[in-house]
């Protein structure tokens, strides 16, 4: 019997539908005018009576920064207080979520403390102070008056609140990140955070630095003992010690075996991937050179160091080989490699600026845009917070938003430090919402579970379900056997995330080479989450969607009585998009068992830690075209993806909801209720948390649709024939016995 292949092309499926109408009610509001007024009239005093007190520098173009907090009821993007921000002449420079007991709830059975959007709002110091007065003078008639009654706190922004320093060795060289107002540039503010920061004993290191958004991060040398009035500058969002890289110090150096293995007889499967891994370069002497097609120098003027060139090769080799079986031969790569090496001499001995010197090389490779597939598996030792995005992070998540390169991150090997603190949790940037983040699974059989020393979730929200997946990393029962260093091919025993994530690649590069371009990076990342292996038993926060399946044949083909179908295109801000699921000509019998993954790239607010990504999608899934309510332009609904129709934005939000840039389920039907069932797919554009002005970008989207009806074993092929604009992938290589 021949193999059935992925079914592609179904975007030729889709078509864009008419908004459809929405139910509209009144909105229940906690707190009267009056009563608002009464509690966040005196509390604007207080911060203005902050703002006057402080040094006349630290105040850049006199503006000062409040923590504007609004009630849980008014999450939603078409909330933003945008009205009331113009009228008392301030603007939004970045938000975070908070969690937070309000004053009054608008439902009885609410949770006491509710999630939600504290916004950093800047005006000048005159504008703020005529804030109390304006407040006093609005009555309920005025349209303005509704976005005050919605203000839960208003408070001064502190040092209290910049300084990050817990649980931390505090060094003499920090990271300072600073708010760039609408209408200032980065070279102002940095010119008078510099001028501010002499005064305060510090220097801005001027070689180091990165714009993401409206946020500039700069690095900044003194005593800890100044922090306090260095952070009183108005435009700082945060002050942390400068992390170190995590990659360099591995949580186990590889062990070299003295057993051989073979190197693979034939060239790889395919030239036509681009793959590049960025690490600590390659050995003088090594096996792998038929297979690295470009060897590139970050600094060409620093030297190797051993431990990170050793790194470096077996990051290659898991990409290249995946695990090395002892004694016998490798598995044939799918593709060369370029390898680049970003870690070098000069970062050894604890240089404080070997964070952002690394950032600094990744983000060339990156804005070179020359590769599809590549493999980062170092960053900042450094636990993700909820409150603020990392410059790694915000580079990386802004350069990858067009969506043409799938880059796989790992997680990190601090699994095992304290929970309690978050110490065990997910590091920058493994958050990312455009990146794959990857943690370790401790086995390559059936009996695995996630390596303890793999860091865990979640992540930040949107990006809460983290790590993405897991992939086999080796444990102490079970190594991952990589290429060691010399002129024969002898392995070395190792474990870590650094390990898991480029063999997760490795599976995506497999599946480009197999099927070549007709599967685009996103939709890759798509399949890798689809058909991830799981079991009730993980914990989502340990495995994510599930481990990565070893054999890429559980990706790429299907089984009897089972078709597996790919939408890849683009949507339009503001637009639908229908997207039929493509069934038989016939009613399908028994249960049917339908699986979906949606991915996209998501432009990022960095600034916007709480609305982090500008792109989300509101999908609606129809079972049955002739099941709707009376008068209805649309088929009657059915939930899906778990985020209902009637929860808040607060219970979307926790919920893997709108702004999630994945979202993977899957739900048993009886074939009799499935009638040409289709999703409606809503792009909603935001900037700053709120309404996106006009213009905002189109964005690559990807759906993987697996339908199963075991009464149907031709389903695949009688899916091809109900709808001839679809078409299985073929591959386009001549395919080895074993791939």
């Amino acid at each position: 019997m021949s193999t059935r292949y992925l079914i592609g092309r179904a975007e030729l499926l889709t078509y864009p539908i008419e908004a459809p109408k929405k139910k509209t009610g009144d909105k229940a509001h906690p707190y009267t005018l009056g009563e608002a007024q009464r509690v966040i009239v005196p509390e604007i005093e207080v911060a203005n009576a902050i703002f006057q007190a402080l040094p006349a520098k630290a105040c850049a173009d006199d503006l000062a920064v409040a923590r504007l907090v609004l009630h849980p009821a008014y999450l939603a993007k078409s909330f933003f207080p945008k009205l009331l921000l113009d009228q008392v002449g301030l603007s939004s420079v970045g938000s975070r979520t908070r969690r937070i007991k309000p004053r009054h709830q608008t439902q009885k059975k609410a949770p006491p403390e509710a999630e939600t959007t504290e916004l950093f709002v800047a005006g000048t110091r005159a504008a703020l102070s005529n804030f109390p007065a304006f407040a006093r003078s609005l009555n309920e008639q005025m349209p303005v008056a509704e976005q005050f009654a919605r203000i839960e706190t208003f408070a001064a922004m502190t040092p209290t609140d910049r300084l990050h320093l817990e649980g931390r060795t505090v060094g003499h060289v920090f990271e300072v990140g600073l708010h760039l107002p609408p209408e200032g540039n980065a070279s102002d503010v940095r010119s008078m955070f510099a001028d501010y920061a002499m005064d305060c004993g510090f220097e801005v290191n001027g070689a180091f630095e990165f714009e993401a958004g409206r946020l500039l991060f700069v690095a900044v040398e003194g005593e800890a003992s100044g922090l306090e009035p260095l952070s009183q500058f108005t435009l700082t969002r945060v002050v942390r010690p400068m992390p170190h890289l995590r990659a360099a110090r591995p949580v186990t150096r590889s062990m070299p075996l003295a057993i051989p293995f073979s190197l693979p007889s034939g060239e790889p499967l395919s030239r036509e991937p681009k793959v590049a891994i960025l690490d600590g370069g390659l050995p003088a002497e090594h096996v792998l050179d038929p297979y690295v097609r470009r060897y590139f120098l970050a600094d060409e003027e620093a030297s190797d160091v051993a431990d990170f060139s050793e790194h470096g090769l077996g990051v290659t080799s898991a990409v290249l080989f995946g695990p090395i079986e002892p004694e016998a031969a490798a598995e044939r790569p799918y593709a060369p490699v370029d390898h680049h090496r970003v870690l070098d001499a000069k970062i050894e001995g604890e240089d404080p600026y070997e964070l952002y010197r690394t950032l600094g090389h990744v983000e060339t490779v990156l804005l070179s845009r020359q590769y599809q597939f590549i493999n980062l598996s170092l960053g900042p030792d450094l636990p993700i917070e909820d409150q603020d995005v990392h410059a790694w992070t915000a580079v990386i998540d802004s350069i990858l938003s067009d969506g043409e390169t799938l880059m796989t991150v790992a997680v990190g090997n601090n699994g095992e430090r304290d929970a309690e603190l978050s110490l065990n949790r997910i590091q920058v940037p493994s958050d990312s919402v455009n990146a794959l983040s990857v943690g370790a699974a401790d086995r390559s059989g059936d009996e695995w579970k996630r390596a303890s020393y793999s860091a865990t979730g979640p992540g930040r929200s949107p990006g809460r379900r983290k790590p993405d997946v897991v992939a086999f990393g080796g444990a102490p029962k079970e190594y991952f056997h990589v290429a060691a260093p010399g002129k024969r091919p002898n392995l070395a025993a190792t474990l870590g995330t650094s390990f898991a994530a480029p063999l997760a690649l490795r599976s995506a590069v497999g599946i480009r080479a197999i099927l070549g371009s007709a599967v685009h990076p996103l939709a890759i990342k798509a399949l890798l989450v689809h058909g991830c292996e799981n079991k009730d038993e993980h914990d989502v926060h340990h495995v994510g969607w599930g481990r990565v399946p070893a054999d890429i044949n559980q990706l790429i083909t299907c089984g009897e009585g089972e078709a597996r179908i790919i939408y890849q295109g683009e949507l339009r801000p503001g637009k639908f998009l229908r997207g039929p699921i493509p069934l038989p000509n016939f009613q399908l019998e028994g249960k049917v068992r339908l699986r979906a993954t949606f991915c996209y790239a998501s432009p990022v607010d960095p600034q916007d830690a709480g609305a982090y990504t500008k792109a989300g999608l509101g999908i609606t899934f129809r079972p049955n075209r002739e099941r709707r309510k009376k008068g209805a332009a649309n088929a009657s609904s059915a939930t899906f993806f778990p985020a209902a129709e009637f929860r808040t934005e607060a219970e979307l939000r926790a919920d893997l909801g709108k702004w999630e840039t994945l979202l993977h389920a899957e739900n048993i039907y009886y074939g009799s209720s499935l009638l040409e069932p289709v999703f409606d797919v809503h792009y909603n554009a935001r900037e700053a948390g709120g309404q996106a002005p006009s213009g905002a970008p189109s964005i690559r989207y990807a759906l993987v649709v697996t339908v199963s009806a075991p009464k149907h074993a031709q389903l695949h092929q009688d899916i091809l024939d109900a709808h001839a604009v679809l078409q299985a992938l073929e591959p386009q290589v001549s395919l080895p016995v074993r791939v």
